[in-house]
């Protein structure tokens, strides 16, 4: 039994965690509900993770090409151009999954309160965007988890980094490397956490109030036709 449960993948046992956390939040909903600390915490450590990540292989695959930025320029082409391609394939995806199964058609959503006002939002420009790609501190846009403003500042060190010359860079370059391999070492340790956080981000999704579980699904009347009398 113990070899045929530690020879299934990663997938087959979030997918059988998708099936618990379902069964849990329907059978127990109050317990279901106080497993939201572990997915909580599952989305923080993902998150820490994010930023040690993206700086370590940014630098290295910037610098560790030497001098030849035409080089670079080259690979950061491919890269924007997968990048478009994967993300209108998810969005396509995204929008066919949402129009077919239709989620959250039923729910009952609390209504606002009376004489409540949404909070103004200011208009995005071209100002604010730039203004907020650059950051003020690498350590302030860490700890906001500001994804742009990180890869923007790690993007210029690493360039700044191929202009060393001599022992700096190679410590610099060994030091992202490192990073970026003991992240990834991290990385694996923390994914095999992961079913337990999805059968517990499902089975409060599904046992809190408001859930799936309060869902009431109507059965459509059959629409009979009509047929004439046959006259001779």
């Amino acid at each position: 039994m113990w070899t045929f449960l530690r020879r299934r993948t990663l997938t087959q046992w979030i997918v059988a965690a998708m099936f618990a956390g379902v069964a849990i939040g329907a059978m127990v909903p109050a317990f279901a509900v106080s497993l939201l600390p572990i997915s909580t915490a599952f989305i923080r450590i993902i998150k820490s993770i994010i930023v040690p990540l993206i700086f370590g292989t940014l630098v290295v695959g910037i610098a560790g090409h030497g001098d030849d930025m035409k080089r670079v320029g080259r690979l950061a082409l491919k890269s924007i151009v997968y990048f478009e391609i994967v993300t209108t394939l998810a969005l396509f995806l995204g929008l066919l999954t949402v129009n077919v199964m239709k989620p959250g058609v039923g729910a009952a959503l609390a209504a606002p309160a009376a004489g409540a006002t949404p909070p103004a939002s200011e208009p995005v420009t071209f100002a604010s965007v730039l203004e907020h790609l650059v950051p003020q501190s690498f350590f302030d846009a860490a700890a906001r988890n500001e994804m742009l403003q990180i890869v923007l500042w790690s993007v210029l060190f690493a360039i700044g980094l191929t202009q060393v010359r001599g022992r700096p860079k190679e410590t610099m370059l060994g030091f992202c490397e490192a990073v970026a391999e003991v992240m990834f070492k991290f990385t694996g340790i923390v994914m095999k956490f992961a079913p337990f956080a999805v059968a517990a981000a499902l089975a409060v999704t599904v046992g809190k109030p408001g859930g799936l579980r309060n869902l009431r699904f109507r059965r459509l009347p059959l629409k009979r036709r009509c047929r004439k009398p046959w006259s001779a």
